[in-house]
């Protein structure tokens, strides 16, 4: 499932920001490697899915068939390096599926497994490869899976925000362009000309009046995508987006965001999506993103707004915590700490790839390499002679730093 892969990249890219723990990175670069060979258009959209079953060798449908393994397989393919193989992967019972068939599972670190066997790590690491490389060229001779090629708005800004993510985590100015073009593919394609999002895309076809989860996720990885490129473009989109969503969504007398749209028609009810779940909640993503926005632009409804929504559930929250863990975070911003790092002067963009690849999470960015910007929080910030960095509370900054190290010392202290 693309949502699925798109988390984990975020999740992953973020926890390698704060450990650096090379299994974080290669855990990145290996989904996005997937993502971009099984999952992604010629036209930068990413699919929704491939299917769990595909045929086995009888041509009969089995679920897991593309990925399983018997001993008698691997043995064939990696002659004798299948004993060293069947510890790292656990061909045991630890990794049996059913019928004889194993799926390749790890439970121990390669530092731990090289020093375990008396290898060096740089030789498990280069034999693991050559096994990866192997075993795929024989996995794609069989029936492959297949591909659920529509592309849902809200599952492709998931996996934006999985690729800004990585660009964070590893520079890798291919994982931004990956982005960039994904997110112009959406104002293209499925923002329409009353300002509203379609849902589905398929067959050169925009379709289907967008749900709140789509406005919810396109606005958050819009946002991001500012933070990463200080282009005006992103942040201005995101503003239109959260302004039709109160027009279109919002309930004035609960303060919160309807799952589908006053334009749909014959709805009996409309419901409200508040409990995160494998997908965080659109409310509590819509309300993240009301605080990031209220703060960008001195929008105190869009602040009261966000924060009138986390109290409406907080007995909710408190009774059970495990099924609002998006609307924990909105609550410790409000709670903690929390601070607009401003950027101001020419040399912007480099001090920003700095800022970005540090573990912060509880700032939001901004930036500007010309005088005249009328964002509110960057406002007569900018010095031609040097770049400043600015860091403020509720638009209240200390005094600026030239030196990135001493305004994240102020963050951190």
């Amino acid at each position: 499932m693309l949502y699925d892969n798109a988390q984990l990249v975020s999740l992953y890219a973020k926890a390698y920001l704060k450990d650096k723990n090379t299994l974080y990175k290669s855990t990145v670069k290996e989904t996005l490697s997937f993502v971009n060979e099984e999952l992604t258009s010629k036209n930068g959209a990413f699919y929704s899915s491939l299917d769990a079953d595909s045929k086995n060798k009888l041509g009969e449908k089995e679920e897991g068939a593309f990925y399983e393994w018997t001993k008698e397989e691997l043995k064939k393919l990696l002659k004798t390096d299948f004993t060293l193989f069947k510890e790292y992967y656990n061909i045991n019972d630890y990794g049996f599926w059913e019928n004889n068939k194993y799926v390749l599972i790890r439970n121990t670190s390669n530092k731990d497994f090289s020093r375990e066997h008396n290898l060096t790590l740089n030789l498990l690491e280069n034999k693991v490869l050559d096994w990866k490389k192997t075993l795929k060229e024989a996995r794609n001779k069989r029936s492959r899976p297949n591909l659920d090629d529509k592309v849902l708005t809200s599952w492709n800004a998931l996996m934006i925000q999985g690729y800004v993510d990585a660009y964070r985590a590893f520079g890798d100015a291919e994982y931004l362009n990956i982005a960039l073009k994904n997110a112009n593919f959406l104002i293209e394609n499925q923002i329409r000309k009353d300002g509203g999002l379609n849902r589905n895309f398929k067959n050169g076809k925009s379709t289907i009046n967008a749900y709140s989860e789509d406005y919810a996720t396109v606005i958050k990885a819009f946002t991001s995508l500012y933070e990463v490129t200080l282009d005006d473009k992103w942040l201005i989109n995101s503003k239109e987006l959260i302004d039709y969503l109160f027009v279109n969504f919002f309930d004035d007398n609960n303060k919160m965001f309807h799952f589908t749209s006053k334009e749909d028609e014959n709805l009996i009810a409309r419901k409200y999506e508040v409990i995160d779940g494998v997908i965080p909640s659109s409310n509590s993503m819509i309300a993240n993103s009301l605080f990031k926005l209220g703060h960008y632009y001195s929008d105190n409804n869009y602040l009261k707004t966000s924060e009138q929504m986390l109290n409406n559930l907080a007995l909710d929250i408190n009774n059970n915590p495990y099924n609002y863990s998006n609307w924990l975070n909105l609550m410790t911003n409000f709670t903690k700490p929390f601070y607009e790092v401003v950027i101001a002067g020419n040399n912007v963009k480099e001090v920003n790839k700095r800022l970005i690849n540090k573990y912060l999470p509880n700032i939001l960015i901004a930036g500007t390499a010309v005088e005249n910007n009328e964002l509110p929080l960057l406002a007569y910030k900018f010095n031609e002679d040097k770049t400043l960095i600015y860091v403020c509370v509720n638009g209240t900054c200390k005094k600026p730093e030239i030196i990135l190290e001493k305004a994240i010392d102020v963050i951190k202290k």
